[in-house]
């Protein structure tokens, strides 16, 4: 009987895991895009909803978020400076990666 043997393939700079890891690997990034979610959320409740996170390495991720089309930023014309962050349509697609990552810790690390 033939086993079935899965061929790995090497995760060189064309393989879609490094690739996404790149992009999604931050320490931050994930529960950044969390916390978004579907929502429209404003830098000051992003600040408060994840403890332990700088102002610099938060408007680092954001940044880096907008930079690669994860998140469209909105800011207002108005004093103090107004600005929303939401999810774009290629942000909303991490999101079933982000629920897996929430189901793996209540199931197994809580």
């Amino acid at each position: 009987m033939k086993k079935n043997i899965k061929i790995i393939s090497p995760c060189d700079e064309k393989c879609p895991v490094r690739a996404s890891l790149t992009l999604l690997s931050g320490k931050w990034t994930l529960l950044i895009l969390f916390q978004i979610n579907e929502n429209v959320v404003r830098y000051g409740e992003l600040k408060r909803a994840i403890p332990g996170i700088s102002e610099k390495m938060l408007i680092q991720e954001l940044n880096m978020l907008v930079e690669n089309k994860f998140v469209s930023k909105k800011a207002y014309p108005e004093i103090p400076p107004k600005v929303e962050y939401t999810l774009t349509e290629l942000g909303l697609k991490t999101l079933p990666i982000v629920d897996t990552l929430a189901s793996f810790g209540l199931e197994n690390l809580m």
